[in-house]
C-alpha cells in the first residue's frame, strides 16, 4: 500500500469516527427530548408559570424559581460583560507583552476550567460571609459572574485578535487617538465574537446549581423576590428538589420545568446569533 492510499485511509477512518460520534450524540439528545417532552408537556399551563412550589404536584408551579433565575441571570450579565470586556481590552491594548503578561494570561484561561464548586466556596467565604452581603441574589449573582468571567475574557481576547491590523493603523493614520481607534473600530469589528462568548456564558451560568447550593440559594420559597438581598430560588435548583422526590408526579413537573429552562437556554442562543449577524452586516457596509 502506498503512502497516498495509507493517507487516504486514515482519512476515511477518521471520518467515519467522527460521523459515528456526532450521530450518536445526536440519538441521545433526541431520546433525552423525546421522554421530557413526553412526561412535562400536559403538566405546562397558566397555573404552573402562577403558582408556586407545594407539596402537592398538581398544584406547583415555578413561578418563584423563574422570577429567581431572570434576576440572577440579569445581574450575572451586568456585573460579568462590562469587566469580562474591559479586562480582554486591556490585556490586549495596553498591557505590555512579557512574563507577567504570560503569567496573567495562563491564570486566566486556568481558571476557565475549574470546577464551579469551587467558585461557590469562593462566593461563600467572600460575598456571604466578608462582605456580609448575606445569602442573597447579589452574593449568587457575583458568585456566578466570577464563574464566568474567565470566559468572558478568553472570548474577548480571541475576538479582538481577530481585528485585522490595518484597520487599527489605518484609524491610528486618520488621526484617531487610542480610545477612539477602540470604540470606533475595534469594538464595532469584534463585538459578534464577544456578545457570542458573553452569551453562551452566561447560558453556561443559567444551568447551575452547585455555586449557588453554596451561597444559599434554597430549594422551596412561597414569593418572588423583590431586591438584591432577597432570598431566591432558581430553577435548576426546583428541577433538583422535585427529581429527588419519590413520587411520580415530582418527576413529571420537574420534566415540564426543564422545558422552560431549555427554551430560556435556546432564546439566549437565538439572542447570541442574531447580535452576531446584525453586527456582521453592519460591519460589511
Amino acid at each position: 500500500m502506498t503512502n497516498l492510499q495509507k493517507r487516504k485511509l486514515q482519512d476515511k477512518i477518521f471520518h467515519i469516527l467522527v460521523l459515528s460520534a456526532t450521530l450518536f450524540g445526536l440519538v441521545v439528545l433526541v431520546i433525552l427530548l423525546k421522554e421530557i417532552l413526553n412526561d412535562g408537556l400536559k403538566w405546562i399551563n397558566i397555573d404552573f408559570f402562577r403558582n408556586f412550589a407545594s407539596r402537592f404536584p398538581r398544584k406547583s408551579g415555578i413561578k418563584a424559581p423563574l422570577f429567581g433565575s431572570l434576576w440572577i441571570i440579569g445581574l450575572t450579565a451586568l456585573f460579568a460583560f462590562p469587566i469580562g470586556v474591559g479586562s480582554a481590552l486591556y490585556l490586549e491594548e495596553y498591557l505590555p507583552k512579557n512574563w507577567l503578561t504570560n503569567l496573567i494570561q495562563v491564570n486566566i484561561s486556568n481558571l476557565a476550567g475549574v470546577p464551579s464548586i469551587v467558585f461557590g466556596i469562593l462566593g461563600l467565604g467572600i460575598f456571604v460571609n466578608t462582605l456580609g452581603f448575606g445569602r442573597s441574589i447579589l452574593s449568587g449573582a457575583l458568585t456566578l459572574a466570577l464563574l464566568i468571567l474567565p470566559v468572558i475574557i478568553v472570548s474577548a481576547q480571541e475576538a479582538i485578535k481577530s481585528v485585522p491590523k490595518e484597520l487599527k493603523q489605518g484609524a491610528y493614520a486618520l488621526g484617531c487617538t487610542k480610545w477612539q481607534m477602540i470604540t470606533g473600530v475595534l469594538l464595532p469589528y469584534a463585538m459578534p465574537g464577544i456578545l457570542t462568548g458573553t452569551i453562551l456564558a452566561i447560558a453556561r451560568a443559567l444551568g447551575e446549581t452547585a455555586p449557588l447550593l453554596m451561597v444559599g440559594a434554597v430549594t422551596f420559597i412561597a414569593y418572588t423576590p423583590e431586591g438584591i438581598f432577597d432570598s431566591f430560588t432558581t430553577l435548576p435548583m426546583q428541577i433538583y428538589n422535585w427529581t429527588s422526590r419519590p413520587k411520580v408526579d415530582f418527576h413529571h413537573i420537574a420534566a415540564a420545568a426543564i422545558i422552560v429552562l431549555l427554551i430560556l437556554l435556546l432564546g439566549i442562543n437565538s439572542l447570541a446569533i442574531y447580535l452576531r449577524n446584525r453586527y456582521q452586516s453592519r460591519m460589511s457596509r
